[in-house]
């Protein structure tokens, strides 16, 4: 699967020029990928979410109250413990996912889904923005309890009118979560500006309000 514009070429103000590289690219070349287990209690609950970039991903979970940790990592495919550079180069079935640990008392998995739709394009069924390819599609990686909440959520925003197409974002059922190597866990945090210019270079933002409004 090609994967078009994975380098941006950011031209700074004070005339410096750096090489930005496209989400999932990033200096450090660890591969600590472990299989994440399920883990559900009365105050901590799972879930998993394909978005695009899962830098965008963990960085736009991790604002919403209630959600404890968002963590970077593959789903969906049948390569056991894959690296980012044979998801991206494709034939894994995986996409690139962030599991969001998030307390139920505070927030519901009704409500992560209401907040995952609207910081994506469910419309897009090549990609996300400036990310192409499979290993940056939509998807909903659902447990057998949260599945039917899944399809209610999807077919409730399919039958409210708030979008001009249709809603191609899948609802698979939940398989291994592959954790994602270290360097890309909390990359908006421990790179802020290089994050800052791959999302703004991506213009991730800017596509959401035209599919969303502001």
């Amino acid at each position: 699967m090609i994967n078009i514009q994975k380098t941006l070429l950011v031209g700074l103000t004070s005339g410096l020029t750096i090489v930005l590289v496209a989400c999932g690219t990033a200096d450090g070349q660890e591969n600590d990928q472990q299989q994440v287990t399920e883990m559900q209690t009365n105050s901590r609950a799972e879930a998993v979410f394909a978005g695009g970039c899962f830098w965008c991903v963990e960085a736009d979970f991790e604002k919403l109250p209630g959600v404890i940790e968002a963590i970077s990592g593959y789903a969906g495919g049948h390569a056991v413990n894959p690296t980012y550079q044979q998801v991206v180069r494709g034939g894994t079935g995986h996409y690139e996912a962030a599991k969001i640990i998030y307390d139920p008392s505070v927030v519901s998995y009704k409500e992560l889904l209401e907040y995952f739709w609207i910081h994506v394009d469910p419309t897009d069924g090549g990609g996300q923005f400036c990310d192409r390819g499979q290993s940056y599609e939509t998807a909903i990686f659902a447990t057998s309890t949260q599945i039917e909440i899944a399809q209610t959520s999807k077919q409730t925003l399919q039958n409210s009118g708030r979008l001009k197409e249709d809603v191609v974002t899948p609802i698979i059922t939940g398989g291994p979560f592959y954790k994602a190597e270290t360097y890309h866990q909390d990359y908006y945090k421990k790179n802020p500006i290089r994050y800052k210019y791959y999302r703004n270079g991506c213009r991730r933002d800017k596509r959401i309000k035209q599919v969303w409004g502001q």
